[in-house]
């Protein structure tokens, strides 16, 4: 950046991007001083090098604040796991899909797990039927990611919340945290601590 640059002459691009042309880096510099901007080098391997005219200070406090909100939009990936048996219960049954519909609500994926044993393993469709119906149960929130497949005495597929889903817990998490936020900007006074003490002291200090 500026005095910095060591090549001779570059390829100087305009604060607005337009193209200015390959000129001398003395010329470059000046003008970058004429309208009280940095030369900045973004192209340094082409040849010449490319060279823009810019506030390079407010360029990086951009880029921090882009930067910044990007990891709060990122939403990090949790899989839960669920894992029910191929002639499960009906009651069980509706008790683990209520956990995995939590889950999708939630913005997370689920894997489930079918688990045989015995003779069991000699009947998959069971499994596969079981799968098939969970899936069709919670299509409103998630679809299938990863379909059913045999992983030795397992039967595994994988379960994603639907884009509108994640949004809807994306949000709900949002909203969570700025009451949080709100609720500590007015915590009560702390134990012991009398409500009028500020008031006392700005009174003893007149």
């Amino acid at each position: 950046m500026n005095e910095q640059i060591r090549a001779r002459e570059v390829r100087l691009v305009g604060p607005e991007g337009e193209q200015v042309g390959i000129v001398p880096l003395e010329r470059a510099l000046q003008l970058a001083a004429d309208v009280d901007l940095d030369l900045v080098e973004v192209a340094p391997m082409a040849r010449p090098p490319v060279c823009k005219l810019m506030d390079f200070g407010k360029y990086k406090y951009e880029s921090a604040l882009k930067a910044r909100e990007a990891r709060r939009n990122q939403q990090q990936t949790v899989i839960k796991e669920m894992k029910l048996r191929p002639k499960i219960d009906p009651h069980d049954y509706e008790t683990k899909k209520g956990h995995v519909v939590r889950f999708l609500k939630a913005g997370d994926k689920v894997k489930v797990t079918i688990m045989f044993r015995g003779r069991e393993q000699s009947r998959p469709e069971l499994g596969y039927r079981l799968l098939r119906r969970l899936e069709s149960e919670i299509s409103d929130l998630g679809y299938v990611e990863a379909a059913p497949k045999q992983d030795g005495r397992n039967m595994i597929m994988v379960l994603a919340p639907h884009r509108a889903t994640k949004a809807a817990a994306s949000a709900a998490r949002s909203g969570s945290a700025r009451e949080r936020e709100a609720g500590a900007a007015e915590a009560p006074p702390a134990k012991g601590a009398s409500p009028n003490a500020a008031g006392s002291a700005g009174t003893a200090g007149e």
